[in-house]
């Protein structure tokens, strides 16, 4: 496992937001691949809930999963995201997601389009982030746990 910077967590334990609700958890697209592939991130998404954490997706992680689904694949790939939580993507996410990447890029590092918008949708939904790539989510709002990609 990789040397996490401060404020990253090392799993998929979920945070609870100023809300004092359940704990909730985005998940990104390397999460749902593994997990429809049934690999190990596959039992961790079905364990999310019985540990009290509430699952989340973004439409962006939607996309880029579906696009490279085969048609076979279709039928459990939908039943998989009908089981979490739709993040809304608004005004407000969208105005979040490009000040990061413009402040990013002035400091020299840029950041990847579509990944601004699927970490805004966690901090707008108080959710943790779950992925394989932590170094593509540095925003400093954003709590990431890293889940490992299993072959």
């Amino acid at each position: 496992m990789p040397t996490l910077p401060s404020g990253y967590a090392p799993s998929a334990e979920g945070t609870s937001g100023e809300r004092g609700e359940v704990a909730r958890v985005l998940l990104d697209s390397t999460v749902l691949i593994d997990a429809l592939r049934g690999r190990p991130a596959a039992d961790q998404v079905a364990a999310l809930r019985r540990r009290g954490v509430e699952p989340w997706v973004c439409a962006i992680s939607v996309e880029e999963v579906w696009r490279g689904l085969l048609p076979g694949d279709e039928a459990p790939a939908r039943r998989l995201f009908n089981s979490l939580r739709p993040a809304p993507l608004g005004v407000v996410e969208g105005v979040r997601a490009g000040t990061w990447r413009r402040e990013f890029a002035r400091q020299g590092v840029t950041l990847h389009q579509a990944d601004c918008p699927v970490a805004a949708a966690a901090v707008g939904v108080d959710a943790s982030l779950a992925t394989a790539n932590v170094d593509d989510f540095p925003m400093p709002e954003l709590v990431v746990e890293y889940w490992s990609t299993g072959a």
